[in-house]
């Protein structure tokens, strides 16, 4: 039986988990035997390590929740996120979404109705979106405004 003995300043997570900052490091502690750092300001560590510790069943959602003082429904979304995605849902590169208004498809035809020389609010008005949804495509670079100096 290991006794449930913690650094001093440390703070409980359950009977033989702890954790404690120091120097702008998290670590986290099985009794006193440290078993895991990250920095302070790193959330997507804090998220896949604590997950980790619920998937193993060394602690529970609530005791997470309980001892950093987070919403229980952030962490069931972490928990979910590693069952689903694994450590790569943590660190790997965010997934670009495709905008549902400006698909491929409506991606050409408002370079069309540009390059015929139409403004971006007629354009849009033509295409059924916002003339600020053509503006940010412009400016991404998914677009490209007809130069008025080009003859």
């Amino acid at each position: 039986m290991q006794l449930p003995i913690f650094p001093s300043q440390s703070t409980p997570i359950t009977s033989e988990l702890a954790f404690q900052e120091r120097d702008g490091l998290v670590w986290y502690f099985n009794g006193h035997f440290p078993v895991f750092s990250h920095r302070r300001d790193d959330m997507a560590s804090f998220r896949f390590y604590t997950s980790q510790l619920v998937a193993g069943g060394s602690a529970s959602q609530g005791d997470i929740a309980r001892a950093f003082g987070v919403t229980l429904v952030s962490v069931k979304r972490a928990c979910k996120k590693l069952r689903d995605e694994g450590a790569h849902g943590f660190f790997g590169a965010a997934r670009r979404r495709e905008g549902k208004k400006l698909t491929a498809a409506v991606l050409a035809r408002a370079q069309g109705l540009l390059d015929a020389g139409a403004e971006v609010p007629e354009a849009a008005g033509q295409l059924g979106v916002l003339a600020n949804t053509l503006h940010k495509a412009i400016r991404d670079g998914r677009l490209k405004k007809k130069d008025p100096l080009a003859g």
